[in-house]
C-alpha cells in the first residue's frame, strides 16, 4: 500500500530525528538537516510532529561563557517521554529498591551502593584506560560508556577536554538519587587519574551529563558535581 509505505518512511526519519538528538544532544534543526543529509523543511516537519507528541522540545541554547550577537539559536532536546522511548522500563522498579535502601540504611547506604555498582564499571574500564596514551584517554572511556549505552562522546575544551554522555539510562532514578552521579564522577577521576569537575546532568534537566576534565592536575580526592550556575561560572 503506497500510503502505508509513506507512513513507515516518515516513521523511519522521525526515528533517525530522535535518536540523532538522543546521540548528539540538544541540536538546531538546521544542524540536524546538515548531520541526517535532509533538507531543513523536512527536518522542521518532523520535529513539529515529535513537539506535537510531547517526545522533544525547543529551549534557547545554553552558552557557557561570552555570549556572541544576537538572539540564542533554538535547539531541541528530548523529554522525559521522548527519553522513555529508549528503553528505560526499569526505572519504577529501580527507584523503588532505592528508596527502600535510603529507609533502611540512610542516605550512606545508597551512597556505598552507587560506589559499589560503579565499581564494577570501573573494574571493567581499568585495562583500556591503563593502556591507553595519556592523549587518549578521554577518547576511550567515552567509547567504553558508548558501548555501554551512554552515548558519550569527547570535545576540546581550552586546555582540557570535555566528556558528553548525550544519553543516560539510570537518568530518571539519578534524578531522586544524585549519589549515581557523583559515584559515577569519582569513577571518571580515579580512571582518567585527574580530579574532573561534573558540569551538568541530564538527571538535573540538562540536555547533555557533562565532565570537566583538565588538561593536567592528578586526582588528591573525589570529584564532585556542580550546580548549574556553578557550571556556568567555572565554564566562563
Amino acid at each position: 500500500m503506497p500510503g502505508g509505505s509513506s507512513q513507515a518512511r516518515d516513521e523511519s526519519t522521525r526515528d533517525r530525528v530522535a535518536r540523532s538528538i538522543l546521540t548528539n544532544g540538544p541540536s538546531s534543526a538546521a544542524v540536524l538537516a546538515e548531520r541526517l543529509e535532509l533538507t531543513p523543511a523536512a527536518v522542521r516537519r518532523h520535529l513539529d510532529h515529535l513537539l506535537a507528541e510531547g517526545l522533544v522540545e525547543s529551549r534557547e541554547e545554553r552558552v557557557y561563557g561570552p555570549r556572541g550577537r544576537g538572539r540564542p539559536a533554538k535547539v531541541f532536546v528530548l523529554t522525559d517521554s521522548g527519553r522513555h522511548a529508549f528503553h528505560q522500563a526499569y526505572d519504577d522498579l529501580a527507584t523503588t529498591a532505592l528508596r527502600f535502601i535510603a529507609e533502611a540504611g540512610g542516605d550512606q547506604a545508597v551512597t556505598e551502593f552507587a560506589r559499589r555498582r560503579v565499581a564494577e564499571v570501573e573494574e571493567r574500564y581499568r585495562d583500556l584506560l591503563d593502556a591507553a596514551p595519556e592523549g587518549e584517554k578521554a577518547q576511550v572511556l567515552a567509547q567504553a560508556l558508548s558501548g555501554d549505552g551512554y552515548a558519550a562522546s569527547t570535545q576540546q575544551a581550552g586546555a582540557g577536554a570535555q566528556l558528553c554522555q548525550h544519553h543516560c539510562p539510570v537518568a530518571h532514578v539519578a534524578e531522586q538519587f544524585p549519589q549515581l552521579c557523583e559515584a559515577e564522577t569519582e569513577v571518571f577521576s580515579r580512571l582518567l587519574g585527574k580530579h574532573v569537575q561534573r558540569l551538568a546532568t541530564i538527571a538535573h534537566g540538562d540536555g547533555v551529563c557533562t565532565t570537566h576534565i583538565p588538561g593536567s592536575h592528578p586526582v588528591t580526592e573525589p570529584a564532585s558535581p556542580v550546580s548549574d550556575g556553578e557550571s556556568a561560572r567555572t565554564a566562563r
